[in-house]
């Protein structure tokens, strides 16, 4: 069984509304559910082989917040994941090696939330909005990467700060 962990990064700050969309960083809301988030991820031994971040500050300030639960967890900052649509995701995934038995993708909306609506089908708990620092976890029966898709995945966990 793999495991696919969805982040969507903490909230951003508008302070500075010339900053451009990829350059904004973490608001102290954000750095308060990312602390969260980390905690609830020590908690429950989390701890993906591989992570895929993308390259917006915000989303590369909430890895670093959430780096100490992490382990000993291959790090890749990656530009394609920055506006990444749910297809654009699955694709990736798709082309990670057979031998990665977790990943944990760090992103954006709407694809983070559409690409686990695509997997987990009709789960309930997705029926509504996926906001920053949410954390999907996907259960994905398979052996094969290339075969990641909602016939053989089931979200098994969702988890927003303000459950924390």
């Amino acid at each position: 069984m793999k495991r696919v962990y969805l982040l969507r990064h903490a909230k951003s700050s508008w302070k500075h509304p010339e900053l451009p969309d990829h350059d904004r960083p973490l608001a102290p809301r954000g750095k308060r559910a990312a602390n969260a988030i980390v905690k609830h991820m020590r908690a429950q031994q989390f701890e993906p082989e591989l992570v895929l971040c993308s390259t917006a500050r915000r989303a590369r300030e909430t890895l670093e917040r959430i780096e100490p639960a992490l382990g000993r967890a291959a790090v890749r900052v990656e530009g394609e994941l920055y506006g990444a649509s749910a297809r654009e995701l699955l694709a990736r995934l798709r082309r990670l090696p057979d031998d990665v038995g977790s990943v944990l993708v760090i992103g954006h909306n709407p694809g983070l939330h559409e690409l686990a609506l695509e997997l987990a089908g009709s789960a309930p708990e997705l029926a509504g909005k996926f906001p920053t620092a949410a954390l999907a976890t996907l259960a994905f029966d398979g052996s094969a990467w290339g075969d990641l898709g909602p016939e053989a995945t089931e979200l098994v966990g969702l988890t927003r700060p303000r459950d924390l």
